[in-house]
């Protein structure tokens, strides 16, 4: 009779660990379904461009009026994507693309988890360099977008919400109106949790040490408090009563009404979601309309 050895008990361990691995690794290689929610009357256009402040290619998504007659440029209105998402968001999210059937140019781009802030620790992570000069530049070089601060706006969902408002402030002679939606607006003011090292150590490398002046230059709570009041762009401000974010930016609304820097702030029905955020765009784009392009009225 020959005796077989009997099959090393890790070999079926191994096994399994090596088919968990292939799955995982095809689950990370499916590409995310790209359903934008486009009207008949908007068209849409995926540009990449290089951009000098970050010395690498970008992405950005602009839907514009399917038809755009001769004469005057369009008003641009720049929309920023919350963290972990990406320059599709906007329109496969919300209902924003038919707003551009009024005369906009609606630009979302690619933000990766960058808060939009030019970062400490990675010198070559100048995000707000990125946006507020390379992607300007670009729009305006290939579309029919109007220059100047009158004609440009900036509107962002939780991130997003941050880093419009930290642009606008930080430079306020680009923006004419900036929207935050249940913005990240305390980001900076965080402090160490082991229980979130990782998201700790990602925020330290962007508005570099805790009490540092560098972060303190990243702080929108620092920037409202410091900024010259006159032509400072209007801020609509939004954030859901279900939200861990409400303190804070109720915190946020009461130092621009200190300050008397122009403003609204609403609590809304919600939680940190596209439902609530894109039910917030009829009043964002109302008053939006209100103070962008040739007939707006001054703040």
């Amino acid at each position: 009779m020959i005796e077989r050895s009997p099959m090393p008990c890790h070999l079926p361990l191994l096994a399994a660990a090596l088919l968990f691995f292939l799955i995982g690794c095809a689950q990370k290689q499916a590409p995310t379904p790209d359903n934008p929610r486009l009207t008949p009357r908007v068209t849409m256009h995926d540009i990449t461009f290089h951009s000098g402040a970050l010395n690498r290619e970008m992405q950005y998504r602009v839907i514009v009026p399917a038809s755009i007659p001769t004469g005057p440029k369009l008003p641009v209105v720049y929309l920023l994507h919350g963290g972990g998402g990406g320059y599709r968001d906007w329109s496969n999210q919300s209902d924003v693309a038919k707003y551009a059937e009024t005369g906009l140019i609606l630009v979302m781009p690619e933000g990766h988890s960058s808060y939009y802030t030019n970062s400490v620790e990675r010198t070559q992570d100048r995000y707000a360099d990125y946006i507020v000069n390379d992607l300007i530049a670009d729009v305006e070089a290939r579309f029919p977008a109007a220059s100047g601060r009158a004609n440009r706006a900036i509107v962002g969902v939780s991130m997003g919400g941050f880093g419009a408002i930290a642009l606008a402030l930080k430079s306020p002679g680009r923006f004419a109106f900036v929207g935050g939606i249940s913005s990240a607006i305390d980001v900076p003011q965080r402090p160490f949790s082991i229980r979130r090292f990782g998201q700790w150590r990602h925020h330290r490398s962007i508005f570099g040490p805790w009490q540092s002046q560098a972060r303190r230059e990243r702080d929108p709570f620092a920037m409202a408090g410091s900024v010259e009041p006159a032509g400072i762009p209007y801020l609509f401000l939004t954030c859901g009563e279900q939200e861990g974010l409400l303190p804070a930016n109720r915190n946020f609304a009461a130092l621009l009404a200190r300050r008397h820097l122009p403003h609204e702030f609403h609590v809304v029905a919600g939680g940190h979601d596209w439902v609530q955020w894109n039910s917030q765009l009829p009043a964002l784009f109302q008053r939006l309309l209100h103070f962008l392009g040739p007939d707006a009225v001054s703040a």
